[in-house]
């Protein structure tokens, strides 16, 4: 879109580009501004008429995001000009050379790396697997792709209301499973949240908006209880001569909402709306710990700490850099108040993560987590043979999860994901230690390989020469680099054996005075039922088939039940191999209209089944996902298998739609807690089966002083009468909730 700019855009962008060098913390250097000067007139006559999908001037965008990257980053003048410039070879007659020639090539080499990713991914498509892996190769070169990459990617979720429907979801499904896990793991605290709230927005505009307007009525009462609570705090800090901003961090919409989907709760019954932030400037000679320290002990001198809710990130920090000392204390009105306690240092690192993390880094200071990380990260994308998707599914474990930390033999400290196992440990330490272990001793007691670790064991890896690795061992581990390094070396010995086999058959092949040709596959394959060469080599070369019946069975010309199963499997036919696919009777599903869930489908129509991860029913917000079989599987579109899915493969993803199910019943559960009271059971069980007349499947219900709890498993026709059920449930006296459980599996 093209179109003049009024003399109104003109003066917004120019007051957009004199903030940008404004708040540039980093640029002192006259020679800087004046680099980042010569950028914004590049790009602004580069874009010059160019408008958005929303009609603002395109100009505006690259000036966010060159804003974002220098103040909520906190990059230099390099990832500013970069972010100024990163669409203008894409979409210009600019090329890379010129940028090289007017500036330098390290800045060429970071809008090539971005451009690369535009064209591999922008607003206009979904994200695909391949995509994301070729993406984070550039943390090989360059961490400030990614950075930019994000600035880029948080400026087009903040201007999102312009795109379709459909185009929404896809980019916050993108937003929230991968980039807003990248965000935090690189330490963009507030980045990080700001894209899960959007992505939240998008996804489930409703519920958005209500815990929105929930926090925006209870407002007042929080700002006065806040108040109160700060001000002994701050009086007993300054009468130490301790400079600190103390303030009450509201937590996230996202993460509430995300408690609320997680723990059964409403919203009035979450207590820690929010938490209070010391963040004070730290005492020369003095060490930073040892000052957090004493004001923990000024905030415990007022308020009672909770024993167990004291987290140390100070001694160790998290992977992404993060510092902090946390502790729950109980406030003068009897609730529980996290109080978060920084330097100033901790505070940059905590709300700019990597950026920040390198201001701070001396030359002589050793390798830190987020460095390990990094490193951990580009090991993974060194292995040119990994598959994209299973590169994604192994790098999102690591990206979220919590950490533990356990010692070698000799006390060295190793950083590793909540849950890991010894054989984490082991490929942690070296693939070929990990290729060799038999079992380990922690704590000098002996282990298998499937223990789960905790924070503080002592490991010691137990290795024998004679080892193999198993499959199985992919269901034990859980780190990235464990799984890749398994999957290697299963790829590895498959290859021999294939190789192998290939040789035998060939030799064989020879002696009957052949050459293996397609026709001689289709006899084979189904004679030794295996579904393609590779399969038949590999057995081959394992010794599970031999070759012994080969004559007899290529003189054969009669097909057999394996050879009818071959040509279904493949959708093969003489007319096939002769005439190319043939056409079938089964109704074409065209994407652009949605895909009618009928309750009794005919012959024609396109198959689909009820996802068992989730079990969605009728009236449920749902996608469906289109196999490799031409067969609908139909997710709720909140489900975790959803949203990856529409991250990874998008086109494969088709609009939905309900229609009236009043025969066919689906299988759901509703968790039930309250007090126990006599016959409250037999209640329940009457309210269901004979008031509304629905099925149970099954009934767990315990009670246990006092209290009782359960799941039921009912089979429903639509979401209507699950929600009627939890209506009259909770009329039953002494039901205190019943609840429907999401996203659960049979």
């Amino acid at each position: 879109m093209k179109q003049p700019l009024t003399i109104e855009e003109e003066n917004i962008i120019q007051q957009q580009y004199k903030l940008l060098l404004e708040h540039c913390h980093r640029c002192n250097d006259p020679s800087e501004k004046a680099l980042i000067e010569k950028a914004f007139k590049i790009a602004y006559e580069a874009h010059k008429n160019m408008r958005r999908r929303s009609g603002e001037p395109y100009i505006m965008h690259p000036l966010a995001v060159a804003r974002i990257v220098s103040e909520d980053i906190g990059l230099g003048v390099k990832a500013i000009v970069s972010a100024l410039l990163h669409d203008v070879v894409e979409d210009t007659d600019i090329t890379l050379e010129e940028i090289a020639h007017l500036f330098d090539p390290k800045i060429a080499s970071i809008i090539d790396g971005l451009t690369k990713i535009r064209e591999l991914f922008d607003e206009r498509s979904s994200l695909q697997a391949e995509n994301f892996k070729k993406m984070l190769m550039t943390l090989s070169d360059d961490v400030r792709v990614i950075l930019i990459k994000l600035a880029d990617r948080l400026h087009n979720m903040r201007t999102l209301d312009s795109m379709p429907r459909d185009k929404q979801i896809k980019i916050a499904s993108e937003t929230i499973y991968l980039y807003a896990p990248l965000a935090h793991r690189l330490g963009l605290y507030s980045i990080k949240t700001e894209l899960e709230d959007l992505s939240l927005k998008y996804r489930y505009p409703e519920k958005y908006h209500e815990i929105e307007q929930k926090l925006a009525e209870t407002a007042q009462q929080r700002d006065e209880f806040i108040a109160q609570f700060i001000k002994p705090i701050q009086e007993s800090l300054n009468k130490q001569g301790i400079h600190a901003e103390i303030s009450g961090r509201l937590k996230s919409i996202y993460s509430i909402w995300n408690k609320i989907q997680t723990k059964h709760v409403t919203f009035e019954e979450i207590y820690d709306l929010f938490a209070i932030r010391i963040v004070f400037d730290p005492l020369p000679d003095i060490p930073e710990k040892a000052q957090c320290w004493n004001v923990y002990s000024i905030v415990t001198d007022i308020y009672t700490p909770k024993p167990d809710r004291i987290r140390d990130w100070i001694s160790t920090p998290k992977t992404n850099g993060y510092e902090a000392l946390h502790v729950t204390v109980m406030s003068q009105q009897g609730s529980w108040v996290e109080v978060q306690i920084r330097s100033r240092r901790m505070d940059e690192i905590a709300e700019r993560g990597y950026a920040a993390h390198w201001k701070y880094k001396s030359p002589d200071s050793h390798e830190s987590e987020l460095d390990k990380w990094l490193r951990r990260l580009r090991e993974l994308l060194s292995d040119p043979n990994s598959n994209a998707l299973e590169f994604i599914d192994d790098f999102k474990l690591n990206l979220f999860s919590s950490e533990i930390h356990v010692f070698t033999p000799k006390g060295e400290l190793k950083t590793l994901p909540k849950d890991s196992t010894v054989l984490d440990f082991a490929y942690e330490i070296h693939t070929e230690i990990g290729n060799k272990a038999i079992g380990a001793k922690v704590n000098h007691r002996l282990v298998p390989l499937n223990y789960k670790l905790s924070s503080g064991d002592q490991v010691e890896i137990i290795t024998s020469d004679k080892n193999r690795v198993q499959r199985e061992w992919l269901d034990i581990v859980i780190t990235a680099k464990a799984k890749t390094a398994i999957k290697n070396t299963l790829k590895s010995d498959i290859r021999n054996r294939i190789e192998k086999g290939q040789m035998i058959l060939e030799n064989k092949l020879k002696e009957l005075d052949l050459k293996p040709s397609s026709r001689i596959f289709q006899k084979l394959l189904p004679a030794y039922g295996v579904s393609n060469k590779e399969e038949l080599y590999s057995k081959i070369g394992s010794d599970l088939i031999t070759l012994d019946e080969l004559p007899k069975i290529l003189r054969k010309n009669a097909k057999n039940k394996w050879v009818r199963y071959w040509e279904i499997t493949l959708g093969l036919s003489k007319a096939d191999s002769d005439n190319g696919n043939q056409e079938t009777d089964t109704e074409k599903y065209t994407p652009k209209s949605p895909f009618i869930l009928k309750e009794n489908p005919d012959e024609k129509t396109v198959s689909y089944t009820i996802a068992s991860c989730c079990n969605p029913i009728p009236g449920d917000d749902v996608i469906g996902y289109r196999n490799v079989f031409n067969s609908i599987v139909i997710h709720k579109s909140k489900c975790p298998t959803a949203v990856k899915l529409l991250s990874s493969q998008s086109e494969r993803i088709v609009p939905t739609r309900w229609t009236t199910h009043k025969l066919f019943s689906f299988l759901t559960k509703i968790a039930i807690t309250g007090i126990d009271r006599f016959g409250i059971f037999n209640q329940i069980t009457t309210v269901i089966t004979k008031e509304l007349n629905i099925n149970i499947r099954t009934i767990h219900l315990s009670a246990h002083d006092g209290i009782f709890e359960g799941e039921i498993e009912i089979y429903v026709h639509n979401i209507n009468d699950v929600n009627r059920l939890v209506t009259n449930l909770t009329k039953i006296k002494g039901v205190m909730k019943a609840n429907r459980v999401e996203n659960f599996e049979e």
